[in-house]
């Protein structure tokens, strides 16, 4: 239980460390900041970032820069056309990426990362980096990737109430 109590005691002294790194002070000095002050900061940045495609999205502009349309729709196999429009609109929203539209025909849309996107490269390497060191190398599952139970069949016959023999009546 001593453990316990002191990697708690550790990770609300590593959360001020980190507090005061990120600096979240209305006033600017790191001595007002509070772990619920990098609670909000945290919480609203990973606002902008949730989305099942847009990590991959922001991953493949940090790979190989300026992209267009097609080619993110073909390097993200999984991703549906309308989704892939949606996260990238909300990318653009949050200005993490930015969205060039040459006027021609076809339509040439070319998407890349603001200076703001590119500078959270430190911040995914680390994460990235921090995941490789989960202890026993385990991935975590993925969500619905569990075996799916057998179905169980249900006749029509046996939905349906039992009758007296002949009458139409419920027996």
């Amino acid at each position: 239980m001593a453990a316990v109590t002191d990697m708690m005691c550790c990770y609300t002294e590593a959360m001020a460390r980190t507090d005061k790194k990120v600096g979240y002070s209305p006033t600017g000095k790191l001595e007002d900041v509070t772990p619920d002050m990098a609670a909000s900061g945290v919480e609203a940045a990973f606002r902008i970032l949730e989305g099942r495609w847009k990590m991959i999205i922001i991953f493949h502009l940090f790979g190989r820069g300026v992209l267009r349309f097609s080619e993110l729709e073909k390097a993200i196999p999984g991703v549906s056309q309308k989704m892939l429009i949606q996260q990238l609109r909300e990318l653009e929203r949050d200005g993490v990426v930015s969205r060039t539209v040459y006027p021609q025909v076809p339509p040439k849309v070319e998407y890349d990362l603001t200076d703001w996107g590119k500078a959270m490269c430190p911040a995914l390497d680390a994460l990235l980096e921090w995941a490789a060191l989960r202890p026993g190398g385990a991935q975590p599952q993925q969500p619905g990737s569990e075996p799916r139970k057998p179905r169980e069949t249900v006749r029509r016959a046996e939905l349906a109430p039992k009758t007296a023999r002949g009458t139409g009546r419920p027996s």
